[in-house]
């Protein structure tokens, strides 16, 4: 499995109606040439590639059904692919985790896909409408039948991975391989949005004493840390012609003062290694010590895709991450003193 995870998140995704953020064309060039270029694992989602519109029909995104083409056309046993299940794509309910939605749910996923099983699925984000024993229990039924070879979680916070670790044991399940939070540098520690987003200072914590693997996504902060965003006066700021924050302004910026430190300090760190921001910020959030770290990627363009693989070739040194580190840490919380 590669070192990097190539996301799916906006193959096929409408930024506004009618304007795809990544066409069905550029969507198998950019599969193909990650895949020439060592990229074999491949993150996509029942709904992602979703059409911009209010429609309240709940329909599957394009994401799955273009991987799925592309697949058809290389070996499948040299291919990871990851996916999810929380937001539905037929029925009533917009969201679940229920036996009949999770079901529904992972056949429409392997038909999207072309494949008899995912090699990862994801419980992509915490729902207290389900419980999750039962949850647990289908995923533990489709790794014993074959469908799926590991699971994860998404999205979840340390006591939720650590409860989901306790029912997988006590019951004699398939275990929680790998979670997947939104890590980076510019907040330092691993968040998650869903229910609310919040820092988890401890989750990797967690993940340690699990023997849990982490596939972050957002190493770049949904494209900041590429230093792709100049700031003017005050909170203003420069979104570049085809930017996540010009496709969505409503949902990305103004930046929180820290990211500008931390970014300054990656842009410091790039110069002096002669490589990009980017690559830089990937290779950061590439290293988490005591456990295996293998970032989301996206490329939106072909060209984004050749530096992006760069950073498997950046080793920063511990002074250089801990620097990068300290621009981006949250105030921390005194120990306790016992006495």
């Amino acid at each position: 499995m590669s070192a990097l995870c190539l996301g799916s998140w906006m193959f096929g995704t409408e930024t506004e109606p009618g304007v795809l953020a990544v066409d069905h064309a550029t969507t198998l060039e950019i599969l193909q040439a990650a895949y020439d270029r060592g990229i074999n694992f491949i993150d996509t989602a029942n709904i992602y590639g979703l059409p911009d519109d209010d429609s309240p029909e709940r329909r599957p995104g394009r994401s799955e059904s273009w991987i799925g083409e592309w697949l058809a056309g290389v070996d499948r046993e040299s291919v990871v692919i990851a996916s999810k299940v929380f937001y539905t794509t037929r029925g009533r309910q917009r969201v679940g985790l229920s036996r009949k939605i999770v079901r529904a749910e992972i056949e429409g996923t392997l038909t999207r896909l072309g494949t008899d099983y995912l090699d990862v699925y994801y419980h992509h984000g915490w729902h207290p409408a389900s419980p999750l024993e039962e949850t647990l229990s289908v995923f533990n039924d489709l790794v014993r039948e074959g469908l799926v070879h590991y699971l994860g979680v998404s999205n979840f916070t340390s006591w939720q991975l650590m409860k989901a670790a306790w029912l997988c044991d006590r019951n004699g399940w398939e275990p929680i391989t790998v979670v997947q939070p939104r890590y980076n540098a510019a907040d330092s520690v691993p968040f998650t949005v869903d229910p609310v987003e919040m820092p988890l200072p401890d989750l990797f914590d967690a993940c340690r004493d699990l023997g849990v693997a982490v596939c972050p996504y957002s190493p770049l902060a949904g494209g900041f840390l590429s230093g792709k965003y100049t700031r003017r006066d005050g909170d203003d700021f420069v979104r570049p012609e085809g930017s996540r924050g010009a496709l969505v302004p409503e949902l990305y910026g103004p930046f929180p003062e820290r990211w500008w430190r931390v970014l300054e300090v990656i842009e410091s760190v790039a110069e002096e290694m002669g490589v990009t921001p980017a690559q830089v910020a990937i290779a950061w959030s590439a290293h988490v010590e005591g456990l295996t770290s293998i970032p989301i990627v996206g490329a939106r363009r072909l060209a984004y895709l050749d530096d992006t693989v760069a950073a498997l070739d950046v080793e920063l040194t511990a002074e250089q991450h801990e620097r990068i580190a300290d621009a981006g840490r949250h105030q921390e919380l005194s120990g306790y003193i016992y006495t």
